[in-house]
């Protein structure tokens, strides 16, 4: 089972139990940047000792599936990155085959990033977008109280949040497609100016 979580706000014990919870048995750490300015519980090396206590693998993914890329082929000329573009590269596609290899060994691995909500963040957007769409694959959201929705059921909600609704004209499948771009234009990483 493939999940994505987002720590946000989120104390350390709570985060360990939800992952508890959900029987996660490995963390895939798919942050460019590795490391928080406030939460220091998450930076990378504080994390894999507090994950290690609990029996949870760590792999730090965030070269391969981050949302900051270092080619500058996967940026508009407005310095946003540009998730179809991305999605195409071999690095990505390196990573996804690393997660996919992780699920293939029974591991339970949950995606991890800093955004507290899915719906806004590249875990969805870039990764969960992907292998649902190439692996049918729908990836499980541990939302910030613990519960889960499936990244189908975010599907739908980023329709409604964009307005998009489908029609006699204008089919679900397409209005998924819009609704993603649309996020994806709102919330993708920007290169600082």
């Amino acid at each position: 089972m493939l999940y994505s979580i987002g720590y946000a706000t989120k104390d350390l014990d709570i985060f360990l139990q939800q992952l508890s919870a959900h029987n996660i048995s490995a963390i895939a750490d798919v942050r460019s940047v590795p490391y928080n300015k406030v939460f220091h519980d998450y930076h990378r090396e504080n994390l894999i000792q507090s994950l290690k206590t609990q029996g949870i693998h760590y792999v730090y993914l965030g070269e391969e599936l981050g949302p900051r890329s270092k080619d500058d082929n996967h940026y508009n000329n407005r310095g946003q990155i540009q998730f179809e573009r991305l999605q195409k590269s071999a690095l990505f596609e390196q990573g996804i085959n690393r997660i996919l290899t992780g699920l293939g060994k029974s591991l339970n691995i949950a995606m991890l990033c800093a955004e507290k909500d899915p719906a806004i963040c590249h875990r969805s957007l870039l990764i969960g977008e992907y292998l649902l769409d190439q692996h049918q694959l729908d990836i499980q959201h541990i939302c910030h109280d613990g519960n889960i929705k499936t990244h189908t059921a975010l599907q739908q909600r980023l329709m409604t949040e964009n307005e998009i609704t489908p029609d006699m004209l204008t089919p679900e499948c397409e209005c998924l497609k819009m609704a993603w771009q649309a996020q994806s234009s709102r919330f993708a990483y920007r290169r600082p100016a």
